[in-house]
């Protein structure tokens, strides 16, 4: 497999004035496992480049990018845009980066140049709406590869597996049915959206899929709402790409959440999704537990690297409140089927 690898020191600069989860110690922890396990001599390393004001218009408002950047840009000192969201002076060269970067790498996947490929990027990007930064992010990276990739003609799938929802991910996609949004994420949670009922508007009715999970789910619940329902999703709208917002905060060991998912159960959903679109690119989101992270990317970046045929294990049982969660995921589907191509 030709898997892509794409991360910068520049990243790094992008620092919050005091003790924040979202840190530059975070890529140090992935790149130490990733070298640690040989895993990153395997990968094609493939440049880093800023996005243009022309792709980042696609996701987001010319008005609100204008204020980003006057407040970020030539920033001597950090700051925050609200009680959640900082910046530093390396803040606007990173945000620019990190969009230019996976837009690039979803670019490189869908001329076949690469199988697929992994971004380790910063700052992550899924609850950027179209005009504003909160959650930690500050330009919707996912989003904005994925518009590019829309405007060449692509169809494309989202898949959300961060802890939780990508609400800007679904706004800005939320009445166009040429991309099919999919989160799984703990609820209830920040930042309150990712109800099941929350299906598109407009000719993207039924392209928004979301599977709401309990406190507590997972492994096992985390891998059947992808074999009930977002795998069924993605099989019939046909994507020609396949983008995921890796979160890894639903790690059991993570301290925003209380999702019990461990790097194995990453490694499995990563080579469902690896099947299901055989051309990918999966985008740091979240992820808080500096070893968790570490090991559930590696152990993520192992499974999209090994070619051989996975083994289907016999499902687990689920509690009677993850099943009762999926169950109506999955009726969803039927009440407002996803559009096919």
């Amino acid at each position: 497999m030709r898997i892509g690898l794409a991360t910068d020191p520049r990243f790094r600069a992008h620092r919050a004035p005091g003790e924040h989860p979202e840190r530059p110690a975070r890529l140090e922890a992935i790149e130490g496992e990733l070298e640690a396990a040989g895993l990153r001599a395997r990968m094609v390393e493939r440049s880093t480049r800023e996005a243009s004001r022309a792709q980042l218009e696609r996701a987001h408002e010319g008005r609100y990018l204008d204020e980003l950047e006057r407040r970020l840009a030539g920033a001597s000192e950090g700051g925050w845009l609200d009680d959640d969201t900082f910046y530093s002076a390396g803040s606007w060269e990173a945000a620019l980066l990190a969009a230019g970067t996976v837009t690039e790498l979803a670019q490189a996947v869908a001329r076949r140049e690469l199988d697929g490929a992994l971004a380790l990027v910063r700052p992550p990007g899924h609850h950027a709406t179209a005009r504003r930064a909160m959650g930690f992010c500050l330009i919707n990276n996912v989003a904005v590869a994925a518009a590019g990739l829309v405007a060449d003609g692509a169809r494309v799938a989202i898949v959300d597996f961060d802890v939780h929802h990508g609400n800007g991910t679904q706004d800005i996609f939320f009445g166009d049915g040429r991309v099919l949004y999919c989160s799984s994420h703990q609820s209830p949670l920040y930042p309150g959206t990712g109800a099941v009922e929350e299906r598109g508007e407009g000719r993207g009715r039924g392209a928004t899929v979301n599977v709401p999970l309990p406190s507590g789910a997972g492994d096992e619940a985390l891998l059947a709402a992808y074999d009930e329902v977002v795998l069924p999703a993605i099989e019939r709208f046909r994507p020609d790409v396949l983008l995921a917002s890796a979160g890894f905060d639903a790690h059991a060991d993570d301290p925003l959440a209380s999702l019990r998912v461990t790097e194995r159960g990453f490694a499995r959903l990563a080579r469902r999704l690896r099947q299901a679109c055989g051309a990918f690119v999966f985008t740091l989101e979240g992820g808080y537990d500096l070893g968790a992270l570490g090991r559930s990317v590696a152990a993520v970046a192992g499974a999209l690297l090994d070619e051989r045929e996975p083994e289907r294990e016999a499902p687990g049982v689920l509690r009677p409140v993850e099943r009762a969660a999926i169950d109506r995921a999955r009726a969803s589907l039927a009440d407002v089927p996803v559009p096919a191509p």
